[in-house]
């Protein structure tokens, strides 16, 4: 009497248990990112009760003095901020829908007016200005 062998190993990779621990490493990894940061000067931006929360971009301009002027993390003065901003090629200036520009309190007008002719002169028009929200004063 000859027995046949009717069971066969099969083998089966279950993806189930696979996609779950790939979705918690995915979850993981964007809440624990961290996202653009500004340069680390201290500023004291000037307070409005009518502020509006604004989208952060790529391109942040921080003004703490003349000779204080930040691009994103890079340095300049006054008189380096044209020949970095004229750097930019049309294709940056393109993916760089808007430019914040975050300015000390303490700087004069006359200073944010001269960075914002810079920009627009060349070729930035989307400027949003940020300020501190004072919570103090709403009467909303």
């Amino acid at each position: 009497m000859r027995f046949q062998r009717r069971l066969s190993p099969e083998a089966r990779v279950d993806l189930i248990p696979m996609i779950d621990v790939v979705f918690q490493l995915v979850v993981f990894f964007m809440v624990s990112s961290t996202f653009m940061m500004t340069p680390g000067i201290k500023l004291v931006l000037p307070s409005s009760t009518t502020a509006e929360p604004i989208i952060m971009t790529e391109m942040v301009v921080t003004i703490a003095s003349e000779e204080e002027i930040f691009i994103n993390r890079d340095g300049y003065s006054l008189d380096d901020l044209g020949a970095a901003v004229a750097a930019f090629s049309e294709e940056q200036q393109d993916q760089i829908e808007s430019v914040v520009v975050e300015g000390d309190e303490n700087v004069s007008y006359d200073l944010m007016i001269t960075v914002l002719d810079i920009l627009r002169k060349n070729g930035f028009t989307g400027v949003s200005l940020k300020l501190r929200e004072d919570a103090t004063d709403r009467e909303l």
